[in-house]
């Protein structure tokens, strides 16, 4: 496949399409033109171009273990727009990031974006175990002309530099999203407002959560209500008495009872941010947590127990009895209730002549009375010659009375032919 088949970024924003260093390729290949030279160099300038631009696209990120990472994602780069060209707001761009060789982000990373017109975020806070070398491959989807820009982000991830800040603090912000406090602006004028609480302390953002991240519930879509963002701040000095009385067990106290927490101090954040002080959490890391005892492990030999005294010897036990018991006895029971079952079936049997016996002479001569009058009908009936009455006759005349011979004798023939 020649060189120039390869399409690196757009082609259209080169001045070259694609299809047409298509073209010229396959004249070349077929008659071999050297006119066409002119194309083939517009096709390797435009290829220099793409990859030139490619490598540019490499930023390398140095975050902090234990700070807040914030990286603003850019929509100049998928519209391929010169610096000193206005974005346009009304052009849509999405992003989808990942670690490389990954299909996710990283524990610690995440990724957020209001709307495709919106800039997208990529923030979080590293841990110890983040610490090194990470590349997050972020590719940019232009939704009006389906262009796509991969951008990689080197992340070398180290030691904060500065003290130490073993005070921690987070609050709840009832009153903005979590889109609108990753920017500088907002995060800093935090900062600044909080420094009316807690004096003399030198700030630092530690992390910033959604609250939907943590439970939360998504508001309706109500004008002024929102998502609800927690911001974790540390500073090397100690909390102020005015921290400390909100988080204080009287204070919770009077949350849980629907009242307003203890705040001694003008809260110099209520003007920009709506905090929920009974959701306020410090955490003081200055004092060593006690390590977790060692267990030691033992010779697997319990210690002498004076209430517990086990047998040495087991006495020598007969079971041929407790056998015998168990098997003959519920075999006898059941020989017992067979032999009662069949005296009652066999034995206990009336019989004929038993009840002829038992029955009165009277009703005796009555059954059999009935008995042959029956029978002497039966033979009567079978036996008669007596005509039928003329009506019965199939040839008689209801309405003249006359009688035509018939030609068999109509006493045998049977009414209903079916049933004879």
């Amino acid at each position: 496949m020649p060189l120039c088949l390869l399409r690196v970024g757009s082609p259209r924003k080169e001045g070259y399409p694609l299809h047409t260093c298509t073209r010229s390729c396959g004249r070349c290949r077929r008659k071999g033109c050297p006119g066409l030279i002119q194309d083939w160099a517009a096709c390797f300038t435009g290829l220099l171009a793409g990859l030139g631009r490619a490598e540019a696209q490499q930023t390398t990120l140095h975050p902090a273990v234990g700070r807040l990472f914030v990286h603003t994602l850019d929509r100049e780069t998928p519209l391929h727009l010169p610096e000193h060209v206005a974005v346009p707001p009304t052009v849509p761009v999405t992003y989808h990031a990942h670690l490389q060789g990954h299909p996710d982000l990283p524990r610690w990373l995440r990724y957020t974006q209001r709307s495709p017109h919106h800039p997208g975020f990529l923030y979080g806070s590293p841990t110890p175990e983040d610490r090194g070398r990470q590349v997050i491959e972020v590719v940019a989807y232009n939704r009006d002309s389906f262009d796509t820009t991969q951008q990689r982000l080197v992340l070398l991830i180290g030691d904060p530099e500065g003290p130490l800040l073993p005070y921690q603090a987070e609050f709840l912000v009832r009153s903005h999203d979590v889109e609108e406090v990753l920017p500088s602006t907002p995060a800093s004028r935090f900062l600044i407002a909080l420094g009316g609480l807690w004096e003399p302390a030198e700030l630092q953002l530690l992390n910033i959560t959604s609250a939907l991240d943590r439970g939360g519930r998504v508001p309706l879509p109500i004008e002024g209500r929102k998502e609800g963002v927690y911001i974790k701040v540390g500073s090397a000095s100690p909390f102020s008495t005015c921290l400390k009385m909100v988080a204080s067990p009287d204070s919770h106290a009077r949350c849980a009872q629907g009242q307003p927490p203890l705040l001694s101090c003008y809260d110099t954040l209520a003007s920009h941010f709506r905090v929920e002080w009974c959701n306020v959490s410090l955490v003081d890391k200055s004092v060593p947590e006690p390590a977790d005892e060692v267990p030691t492990p033992g010779d697997g030999i319990l210690e002498r127990d004076p209430f517990f005294c086990p047998p040495t010897e087991a006495t020598a036990r007969d079971f041929l009895t407790d056998a015998l018991v168990t098997l003959l006895v519920p075999l006898l029971v059941a020989l017992l209730l067979t032999l009662l079952l069949a005296y009652v079936m066999c034995c206990r049997r009336e019989g004929r002549l038993k009840r002829d016996l038992a029955t009165s002479d009277i009703q005796m001569v009555h059954h059999c009375t009935i008995r042959g009058n029956t029978e002497e009908l039966r033979q009567m009936a079978a036996s008669r010659e007596v005509p039928r009455p003329l009506s019965t006759l199939p040839m008689f005349n209801v309405r003249t009375g006359e009688r035509l011979p018939p030609q068999v004798d109509s006493a045998q023939v049977p009414l209903i032919l079916d049933q004879h």
